[in-house]
């Protein structure tokens, strides 16, 4: 098994989320759940590094978006988002989270890439964030 994935398989891995990115934007009960699995699983990782450290930030995006206090954003954008994050929480992915040193890399893969997509937009959103 390969210690890296590459970015057409991250983007693949994202893409595949989408649908099931919409489902939780309809369902209220179901994101704030989701959120919640989210928030606990970053408590359980001792460095998140620099991209894993920006999805409290993704995390804030979408809870603001679902809150309708910031929809200034292209729905594509949260969709990409809600997406990285389901990869990121799923038990079932490209490299099993369990595998020590090596668990997160596709995770983080998954995240980054989608940063590459979303990343103007969160900065966007951040600068927005601060000044309230």
């Amino acid at each position: 098994m390969s210690k890296e994935i590459n970015e057409e398989q991250a983007q693949e891995e994202l893409e595949r989320g989408y649908k099931q990115a919409e489902e939780y934007l309809n369902d209220k009960d179901k994101m704030d759940k989701f959120l919640m699995k989210i928030e606990n699983k970053l408590e359980t990782i001792p460095v998140a590094g620099d991209t894993l450290s920006k999805i409290p930030t993704m995390i804030s995006l979408v809870k603001s978006y679902i809150n309708k206090e910031y929809t200034e954003i292209p729905l594509g954008t949260i969709i990409a988002a809600i997406s990285a994050l389901i990869y990121w929480v799923s038990p079932v992915d490209l490299i099993p989270d369990s595998i020590p040193g090596v668990g997160y890399i596709d995770d983080a893969a998954v995240v980054a890439f989608c940063l590459k997509q979303i990343g103007d937009d969160l900065n966007k959103y951040k600068e927005w964030r601060d000044k309230k």
